[in-house]
């Protein structure tokens, strides 16, 4: 089988250029953030995310009230390493969850008024037709990439192309924000491979507990990945067929949706380690999407500091998370919108009649 890589068709889009954020909504928010009734800087990283959100919205009075989530799930292959404190059954089991409403991004959608959607992308075990998920399944999960790629050509491409239409959906819904989230057994480990070889990092730098493995259980994880680096070792400078090879359908899910994030001037809200790796895997694609991306929160997994400092990346909190389906990004909502609320309703010393700084 053909390389991704040399697949010119499905993955044409993937060649798009990431939309460039507006400097001058940038500049006119840094003036208005300069006349605020507050000494300069002291809402700290706060001005910071209105005058962002301001450059990436592309307007004066950035907001983010109208949210999208889109949480993607699929099963992985590895699974039979004996990588997970979970069986793979979890998955298709969580996705009833998140059908009935029960899980924490079911919660947090719901209290931040936020539109969220779920995409079965393939599991082991049938959930059936499910209320409120959409079935784009690709198979039962991916291969066990310790044997052979994650993923054939057309189950990656497609994955990339669901995420895209979720970017997509969001986009004609005239949504400000964006968030992906991810439900898989399996894909702390995935995730852990994908970014060793995007880093060239060993395998004890990136693996952590996921589901909540002991320390045996991080070495087994550890040696899995090593041996998969192994054996996919001469496509290494290929970002897209590494992501074939080692990710799985929900981590190329949320690649190619940040991906048309970018395209289209869409900000995206990044969540925990997976999250973070789909955003490394997308930078590496398309150089400048990184504008694009606010990163929510430090996960309690270890490899996502390593992750973050390839993307220079400054979360927005810390609070030990490690749950995934976006919920550490749904967190993160209110103060963005914290942010541009002051922003756009604080009074200007002009108004409010008070002295500037001498």
């Amino acid at each position: 089988m053909r390389d991704a890589e040399t697949e010119v068709g499905p993955f044409e889009w993937l060649n798009v250029p990431a939309a460039i954020p507006d400097a001058g909504a940038r500049k006119i928010a840094e003036a208005r953030q300069a006349v605020l009734t507050k000494p300069p800087g002291s809402l700290g990283r706060l001005e910071d995310i209105a005058v962002r959100l301001a450059a990436l919205q592309g307007t004066e009075q950035p907001c983010a009230d109208r949210v999208r989530i889109a949480v993607f799930a699929g099963d992985h292959g590895v699974t039979a390493e004996g990588v997970s404190a979970f069986p793979q059954a979890v998955t298709a089991q969580m996705l009833e969850n998140f059908a009935r409403g029960g899980a924490a991004i079911n919660v947090a959608a719901c209290l931040l008024g936020a539109t969220l959607e779920v995409i079965n992308l393939g599991t082991a075990f049938d959930t059936g037709p499910l209320d409120m998920v959409m079935d784009y399944r690709l198979g039962p999960g991916t291969a066990n990439f310790t044997v052979q790629p994650a993923m054939t050509v057309h189950q990656v491409a497609c994955a990339l192309a669901a995420g895209r239409h979720a970017a997509e959906r969001a986009r004609i819904n005239a949504s400000q924000l964006f968030i992906g989230g991810e439900m898989g057994i399996g894909n702390t480990t995935a995730a852990a491979a994908l970014a060793c070889a995007l880093l060239d990092a060993p395998a004890e730098r990136l693996v952590g507990p996921g589901t909540g493995v002991d320390g045996h259980g991080v070495k087994r994880k550890a040696e899995v990945i090593r041996r998969a680096l192994e054996r996919h070792s001469e496509h290494q400078s290929m970002p897209l067929e590494v992501l074939r090879r080692l990710g799985g359908f929900e981590i190329a899910a949320l690649t190619g949706a940040y991906l048309a994030c970018a395209h289209m001037n869409l900000p995206v809200l990044v969540d925990g380690f997976i999250s973070s790796v789909s955003a490394l895997t997308a930078v590496r694609l398309c150089p400048g999407a990184e504008h694009w991306f606010l990163f929510s929160h430090t996960s309690a997994e270890p490899g996502h500091r390593t992750v973050l400092d390839a993307l220079d990346a400054q979360p927005l909190l810390d609070l030990g998370m490690r749950l995934g389906e976006g919920s550490g990004a749904a967190v993160a909502v209110p103060l963005l919108r914290m942010a541009c609320a002051l922003h756009n309703n604080m009074a200007t010393f002009a108004e409010a009649q008070v002295s500037e700084k001498l």
